[in-house]
């Protein structure tokens, strides 16, 4: 397949791009040879391979919905300028 300047008028007119009169014959043949790429992918044989899919097939991992502490208060706490307990200590704010 390949694409006259006609039709290149067209699609860009559908698509609402301007193309300058200057620039529809570079155009034509850069879109032309994408389009023989395509018919060189169309050629190759792929009888007997699976498409390709994405993540949506795929079961997430899953865990139990557990409140927890996360078990390391002490990392938490460490670089606390100062604590009471397993808590921050912070100034009041509110009289």
């Amino acid at each position: 397949m390949s694409l006259d300047q006609a039709t290149l008028r067209r699609i860009a007119s559908l698509a609402r791009i301007r193309v300058e009169e200057h620039e529809v014959e570079n155009l034509c043949q850069e879109l032309n040879g994408i389009l023989g790429w395509i018919e060189q992918l169309n050629e190759v044989d792929v009888t007997g391979i699976a498409p390709l899919t994405g993540a949506s097939g795929t079961a997430l991992a899953m865990r139990p919905d557990a409140v927890t502490d996360g078990g390391y208060a002490e990392k938490v706490l460490s670089n606390a300028p100062e604590r009471l307990g397993d808590f921050y200590v912070v100034p009041k704010v509110v009289e």
